[in-house]
């Protein structure tokens, strides 16, 4: 939208100079030879330069080229200055000042074309200066003595007049609609975060309402071991409803940070699983680092289940344990440490030899992070080294 605008306001901008420099020259010329006495070069030159610039204009509104027309214009312009300025007293001409308004121009049009015709007129204007040390017999000032003042007074008008009346007016007017137009665009930004911030909200109160529902089915049951599986998860539930909560809280809505995540959740899992009252430590080295949703979820499922086994499996009933959860950057990967001084289990356990749901997960979360993971043998207890990267927005089911 914003190119089309700037097309639309350039095209406006091209077309209303050239209508009113058109007639400007036109009666200037007419006013110079009717009533300054002005008969040749100057007066034949503005009503040319009034002629080509109409046909210009209408060339432009059938071939709808704004480029070419506008250096056409930009050189019929540069031409009748150069002409009228040196047949009307060269550089001491008034009528040298309608050299600016082709470098506005061409600063409007493009910094590029801008640049050049700065350069251009720098050039000109310091040969017009050489000439004026230089007696040539075919440049005469036409401008006679007792009309001079009147001829320097219409020509600073002149100028002013573009300057001001249509560069200065149309750029103000341009500049007003790019103010409205950025206000505009902040106005459906925010409306956009609201949207976004509702969606996450509504997201995790949904999420919620699911965990709650599998508490109370959790409470129904008489089966210990169908009431772990339930409890696991509402835990998986629960971790991915607290990066929708988290992105609600947050200015930025597209990432979390996640150190501040994977405090709360390690800490209510921990509180839900061993209880109020439990003998583990949870030591969390993160650095400082916000993730994106495509990645905070899985990852955060990853770490949820991670965790989960530690406190199942690997450190049992009220024994004491740690649970140490490390995350770096390195170049383009993360790497993620977790594990636990527990138990741990034996080599002949894999995610396709094992019946826990949990150790499958967390293979699988490593997959949908496009990453690796190595079981650390040498530590006490399960630990794992997880290398991945952080994903866009192509966030897909687990496998």
């Amino acid at each position: 939208m914003a190119y089309p605008q700037r097309l639309k306001t350039k095209t406006n901008l091209f077309l209303k100079v050239n209508y009113i420099s058109s007639i400007l020259s036109l009666l200037f010329g007419l006013v110079c030879f009717y009533f300054l006495e002005i008969y040749n070069v100057i007066p034949i030159t503005l009503v040319s330069y009034s002629f080509f610039t109409i046909i210009n204009t209408m060339l432009f509104n059938f071939h709808k080229k704004l480029a070419p027309a506008f250096n056409i214009n930009s050189a019929l312009t540069l031409i009748c200055s150069i002409i009228v300025t040196m047949f009307s007293g060269g550089i001491n001409s008034s009528f040298i000042f309608v050299l600016t308004l082709v470098v506005l121009a061409g600063y409007i049009a493009t910094k590029k074309y801008g640049s050049f015709y700065l350069y251009l007129v720098f050039i000109i204007v310091t040969l017009i200066y050489l000439e004026s040390l230089v007696d040539i017999s075919f440049i005469r000032n036409e401008v006679p003595e007792k009309t001079k003042n009147i001829f320097n007074f219409i020509s600073i008008l002149f100028s002013v007049y573009l300057l001001g009346g249509v560069f200065g007016k149309i750029l103000v007017t341009t500049h007003y609609n790019l103010y409205r137009s950025k206000k505009e665009v902040e106005k459906k930004v925010k409306e956009k975060e609201t949207l976004i911030k509702e969606v996450h909200h509504r997201v995790k109160n949904n999420l919620q309402t699911v965990s709650s529902l599998l508490s109370l089915q959790a409470r129904n049951m008489k089966d210990p071991a169908m009431k772990t599986l339930i409890k696991s998860s509402q835990n998986r539930v629960n971790s991915m409803a607290m990066v929708h909560e988290m992105l609600y809280m947050r200015e930025d809505l597209s990432k979390i940070e996640y150190k501040s995540y994977v405090e709360e959740l390690s800490e209510y899992l921990v509180r839900s699983i061993k209880g109020a009252d439990n003998k583990i430590k949870v030591a969390i080295d993160i650095i400082d680092i916000n993730l994106g949703i495509d990645t905070a979820i899985p990852l955060g499922l990853l770490i949820n289940e991670a965790i989960t086994n530690s406190l199942k499996y690997g450190i049992k009933d009220n024994s004491e344990g740690e649970i140490n959860i490390a995350l770096k950057k390195q170049e383009e990967d993360y790497i993620l440490n977790i594990g636990d001084n527990g138990e741990g289990y034996p080599e002949t356990i894999t995610p396709k030899t094992t019946t826990s749901l949990g150790l499958k997960l967390i293979y699988n979360l490593t997959r949908q992070l496009k990453g690796s993971i190595l079981k650390d043998c040498t530590k006490k207890g399960t630990n794992y080294v997880i290398t991945f990267k952080e994903i866009g927005q192509n966030f897909q089911p687990i496998a």
